[in-house]
C-alpha cells in the first residue's frame, strides 16, 4: 500500500530519554553475553523481533527494568507454553496492591497519588501515603466482614478515589476485584456479578452526568436479592444529601474506613495466576462472560505498556477519561506503579462544554491523556482549537482507543489538537487487558495508522485459511501466549468456553477478532471486527471503511454499518442521523454514495440509506452493529440490551426498518 505521510516524529533527545530507549540500553547490558542471541537492535523492528523470538529473555527483562517485585523468585519464566495454557512465571508468589503502591515507602510518600474531579464533588487530593493508609484500613474492614483470600468483591462505582482504595484494599489480601459503572442497569449487573457470587458490595449512591444527578439508593434492594452472596454493603456518599440506605451490613465509606483505621495492608503474597480481576465481555447477547485476569500477568504486561510503550514514569500525570466498566480503568489504576500522579474524572466529558477534560489537562499539568476516538472525533466536528486554546506545553502523549481514528482525526490533531505531542493509538482489548498493537515513542506517527506492534506481542494478519498475509486486511491473531492472555473464564472449569472464544478459528493461535492490515513500515490499520464484516459479491468488507467516509461529511453526526442478508448475497446499509439543521435529502444521500465510491470502492456503496433517530452503543462506547444486524436479518437471538448505553435506539432503528419494508411489520 502508499505510504501514509509523516505527522510526528520524535527528535533525537525525545528518543534518548525514552524509556524505550533505556530499556534497550538495559537489555544489552544486563544480558549475558554467553547467550549470543541479542541483535545489535539498530531499530525499534528488532527490538520487537527479539521480544517474540527470545520471550523467556524479553519478560524476565520486563520485569526487572521496571522494578516489580514478587515474594518468592520463580523457577523460569514461562514453563508449559501451550496457548492457551501458558504457565508464566512459576513458583513466584507476589502480590498487586504491594506493586502499585510501592512509592508509599519512599520519598515520595506524601507526593500527590490521585486527584479525583466529579460533578458532585469538590476535588479531591490524596498522597501516596494516604492511599496506602485508606487501603490498609479497607481491608481491615474487609475482613471484619469475613472476605478472604479467593473471594469476590464487587464494585458499583465511578472512576475516582475510592474505586482505587477498594481495588487495593481487595487485591492486597488477595481477594478478587469486579466492577462495573453505576450507570448499568440493574439487570446488567446482576447479569455479571451474579456468576461470580461476591462477598461484599461496595457502591455509590449516585452518580453526577452531563449537570443532572441520578440516585442509585432505590435500587441497593433489588441488587442484594439478586446478590444472595453478599455479606455486607459500603456505600459511598457521592450524593452527600442523601440519606445511607437501610439494610443489615450497609455501611458509610467513611464507617468502613474508621472501623480499620490504623491497619496496615497485608500485601497477601498469592500465585502468578491467581485471578486479580474478572472483567466482562461488552457483548449484547446473552450474558457477558466473566473474564479471569491473573495477578502476574496484568501486573507484567501493564508495566510494559505503560512504562515503555506509553513512557510514563515518575513525576509525569496520567489521565484517562474512562469508568469503571471498561478495562481502560484497569490499565489506567496501574499506572500507579509507574510512580505517575493519576488524575480521574467522572462524569460528562462534554459538560458544561466539550473543551471540560482539555481544561482539566491544561490545569493539571497532565503529560499522559487517554481518551476515545469518538472524543477526538468530537473535536473535530465541534470546530474546538486546544493547541490555541490551552496551556499544554506538558503533555507528550495523548491515547486513543475504542474504535479506529479517521485519517481526519490525525489532521485535525496535528494542526487544532497538540501538535507537539505523540498521538497514541492503541488497539487490544478486554479480553488480555491490554493491547495487541500501539504506540512506539522512538517511532514517527503516519497519518491514519497505528504506529506498530506491542514488544512481546507476536501478532500478524491471517486470510481464512490460516495463512499470514504479506499485503492486505486480515484477521487480527496472536501466535504466541502473552501474560494478561485470562487464565480463564469463570465457571468454565473444562476451558471449552474459553477455548471457543479464541482458539477455534486456527487452532492453537489466539484470533481476536479484529481487522487488521499491516503495513511496509510496520505500522498497522484496524477495520473494525471481524465479525461484523459484510461481503457483498462475496468481497469481504470491513465498516471502518464505510466510517471513514461518511462520518467526515459535516451533515452528518453518526452512523452506523451493517448488512441485509438477501438471496445469498449480502446488500450494505447504512443507518444516518443528521446533524443538527440538516436532513437526509437526496443531495446528501448521493453527496454519501459519491463519497464512498470514491473514497472506499463501488462494493461499498449501500445499498440502503436510511435515517434513524439514534445509534446504539455499548456502555463502554463501541457502536453496536452486531444487535442491529440481528434485528434486520430476523435472527430469533436475544439482545441483551441492559448491555447498551441507550437500548431506546434499537427499538426506533426498529420502527424506521418497518417503515421502509426491510424487515416485516
Amino acid at each position: 500500500m502508499e505510504l501514509n505521510p509523516v505527522v510526528w516524529q520524535p527528535d533525537v533527545k525525545q528518543i534518548q530519554a525514552s524509556q524505550l530507549s533505556r530499556f534497550t540500553q538495559f537489555v544489552l547490558q544486563t544480558q549475558p553475553e554467553s547467550q549470543n542471541q541479542l541483535p545489535a537492535f539498530t531499530g525499534y523492528t528488532d527490538l520487537h523481533h527479539w521480544s517474540v523470538s527470545q520471550p523467556d529473555a524479553f519478560w524476565r527483562a520486563v520485569w526487572d527494568y521496571c522494578g516489580l517485585t514478587s515474594v518468592e523468585p520463580a523457577t523460569a519464566v514461562l514453563g508449559e507454553r501451550r496457548m492457551p495454557g501458558a504457565q508464566w512465571f512459576p513458583g513466584m508468589t507476589l502480590n498487586f496492591a504491594q506493586n502499585l503502591l510501592r512509592l508509599a515507602e519512599g520519598e515520595r510518600a506524601n507526593d500527590e497519588a490521585v486527584v479525583a474531579y466529579c460533578e458532585t464533588r469538590s476535588v479531591l487530593r490524596r498522597s501516596y501515603a494516604q492511599l496506602k493508609a485508606d487501603t490498609g484500613a479497607l481491608e481491615a474492614y474487609f475482613r471484619k466482614q469475613g472476605v478472604a483470600r479467593g473471594d469476590r468483591v464487587a464494585a458499583i462505582v465511578t472512576n475516582g478515589y475510592e474505586a482505587l482504595v477498594a481495588m487495593l484494599a481487595t487485591t492486597s489480601m488477595g481477594a478478587t476485584f469486579s466492577s462495573a459503572s453505576p450507570d448499568f442497569g440493574v439487570g446488567a449487573i446482576l447479569d455479571r456479578f451474579s456468576q461470580i457470587e461476591p462477598s461484599l458490595l461496595v457502591m455509590v449512591n449516585g452518580y453526577g452526568y452531563g449537570g443532572k444527578v441520578f440516585s442509585r439508593t432505590e435500587d441497593l434492594q433489588a441488587i442484594r436479592q439478586g446478590l444472595p452472596s453478599i455479606k455486607g454493603v459500603v456505600v459511598i456518599e457521592q450524593l452527600p444529601e442523601q440519606a445511607l440506605p437501610e439494610g443489615p451490613g450497609v455501611v458509610s465509606w467513611e464507617a468502613a474506613l474508621q472501623a480499620g483505621q490504623g491497619q496496615a495492608p497485608s500485601y497477601t503474597p498469592v500465585a502468578f495466576d491467581h485471578p486479580a480481576y474478572i472483567l466482562f465481555s461488552s457483548g449484547t447477547t446473552g450474558k457477558p462472560k466473566c473474564i479471569v485476569h491473573g495477578t502476574g500477568g496484568i501486573l507484567l504486561n501493564h508495566a510494559k505498556e505503560l512504562m515503555l510503550h506509553g513512557d510514563i514514569g515518575p513525576g509525569d500525570r496520567l489521565m484517562y477519561f474512562t469508568t469503571c466498566g471498561w478495562m481502560m480503568w484497569n490499565w489506567q489504576a496501574s499506572g500507579l506503579l509507574t510512580g505517575a500522579r493519576l488524575v480521574t474524572v467522572d462524569g460528562s466529558p462534554g459538560y458544561p462544554n466539550l473543551n471540560f477534560l482539555w481544561d482539566v489537562t491544561a490545569n493539571e499539568g497532565v503529560t499522559h491523556f487517554g481518551t476515545s476516538a469518538r472524543f477526538i472525533a468530537g473535536c473535530r466536528k465541534a470546530n474546538l482549537a486546544p493547541a490555541q486554546t490551552h496551556q499544554l506545553q506538558k503533555v507528550r502523549v495523548v491515547f486513543s482507543t475504542g474504535s479506529p481514528l479517521l485519517p481526519e482525526d490525525y489532521d485535525w490533531f496535528y494542526s487544532e489538537g497538540v501538535p507537539h505531542a505523540l498521538l497514541g493509538s492503541i488497539a487490544g482489548g478486554t479480553d488480555i487487558c491490554g493491547c495487541f498493537v500501539g504506540c512506539v515513542p522512538t517511532l514517527p506517527v503516519r497519518r491514519g495508522e497505528i504506529q506498530g506492534r506491542m514488544l512481546g506481542a507476536d501478532v500478524t494478519a491471517f486470510d481464512e485459511q490460516g495463512h499470514e498475509m504479506q499485503a492486505g486486511r486480515g484477521e487480527l491473531v496472536c501466535r504466541q501466549p502473552l501474560p494478561s492472555m485470562p487464565v480463564a473464564f469463570w465457571n468454565d472449569p473444562e476451558g471449552r468456553r474459553y477455548h471457543e472464544a479464541y482458539f477455534d478459528t486456527y487452532p492453537g493461535v489466539w484470533a481476536h477478532g479484529d481487522f487488521i492490515e499491516f503495513t511496509d513500515t510496520g505500522g498497522a490499520i484496524i477495520y473494525g471486527r471481524s465479525d461484523a464484516t459484510l461481503n457483498p459479491g462475496g468481497v469481504r468488507i470491513g465498516t471502518a471503511e464505510i466510517y471513514r467516509q461518511v462520518e467526515t461529511v459535516d451533515a452528518v453526526k453518526d452512523s452506523l454499518v451493517v448488512g441485509r442478508q438477501v438471496d445469498g448475497d449480502v446488500e450494505v446499509v447504512l443507518l444516518v442521523v443528521p446533524a443538527q439543521g440538516h436532513a437526509l435529502s437526496d443531495a446528501l444521500v448521493k453527496e454519501l454514495r459519491t463519497r464512498i465510491r470514491e473514497g472506499a470502492s463501488p462494493r461499498h456503496v449501500p445499498r440502503h440509506i436510511l435515517v434513524v433517530p439514534d445509534i446504539p452503543y455499548t456502555r463502554s462506547g463501541k457502536k453496536v452493529e452486531l444487535a442491529v444486524a440481528r434485528l434486520l436479518n430476523g435472527s430469533a437471538r436475544t439482545d441483551n440490551r441492559d448491555a447498551l448505553a441507550n437500548p431506546q435506539a434499537l427499538e426506533q432503528i426498529g420502527q424506521c426498518l418497518r417503515e421502509a419494508g426491510l424487515i416485516s411489520p
